[in-house]
C-alpha cells in the first residue's frame, strides 16, 4: 500500500494499489447472487443436472494459494526477495499479488453464483432435481469462500515487514512520518 500524496487541488489521493477489500468482494458476491437466484428462478427447468463435485476445482484452487502463501510469506519475512539465486524475483512476488487479487475477485463471483443457486434450490421443496442439486450447491459454497479467504491470505502474505497498515493513512504508525 503506498501513501498518499498531495495533488494540486489539495485533495489527498492514493496511488497505486491497495489491499483488496473485504466488503468491495461482499458487494460482488451479492450482486452476482442476487443475478443468479432471478436467472435460474426462470431458467432452472431448462438447466442440466449439476454434478455433486462441479465446485471442486475451487478447493484446489484455495488450497494452492495457501500452500503459495506460505512460502511467500516465509520468503519475505526472512528478506528473501531479490534476484539472487533461491530468492523470491519481485517480478513473481508481484505476479502473486495479481493471482491473489484475480483469485478472490473468483473467489466472490463463485460464493455469488452458488449462494443464489443455493438460495433458489432451499425453496423448492419437494422437487426432487432441486434435491439432487442442493449437495453441488453447498460444495461449491463453500469453495468460494475458501477460495476468496485463500486468495485474502496470499495477498496479505506479500505484504512487506515494513508496509503501512490500513489503519496508518499517513504513514505515521511505522515510523515515517506523514505528508507535509
Amino acid at each position: 500500500m503506498s501513501t498518499p500524496r498531495r495533488n494540486p487541488q489539495g485533495d489527498d489521493e492514493r496511488s497505486g494499489l491497495g489491499p483488496t477489500k473485504p466488503f468491495d468482494l461482499a458487494v460482488i458476491a451479492v450482486i452476482v447472487g442476487v443475478t443468479a437466484w432471478i436467472l435460474v428462478r426462470y431458467n432452472y427447468s431448462s438447466l442440466p443436472p449439476l454434478p455433486t463435485l462441479a465446485g471442486i476445482v475451487l478447493y484446489i484452487l484455495a488450497v494452492i494459494e495457501a500452500v503459495t502463501g506460505f512460502v511467500v510469506r516465509a520468503r519475505v519475512e526472512g528478506r528473501q526477495v531479490g534476484r539472487a539465486r533461491g530468492q523470491l524475483h519481485p517480478l513473481t512476488a508481484a505476479r502473486v499479488v495479481a493471482l491473489a487479487k484475480a483469485s478472490a475477485i473468483l473467489g466472490a463471483i463463485a460464493t455469488g453464483l452458488w449462494a443464489g443457486l443455493l438460495v433458489f434450490l432451499l425453496t423448492r421443496h419437494g422437487v426432487t432435481a432441486a434435491e439432487h442439486d442442493t449437495p453441488a450447491a453447498i460444495i461449491g459454497l463453500i469453495g468460494g469462500v475458501l477460495l476468496t479467504a485463500a486468495a485474502l491470505w496470499l495477498e496479505f502474505c506479500c505484504r512487506t515487514p515494513d508496509d503501512p497498515t490500513e489503519n496508518s493513512v499517513d504513514g505515521a504508525s511505522n515510523g515515517h512520518p506523514g505528508p507535509a
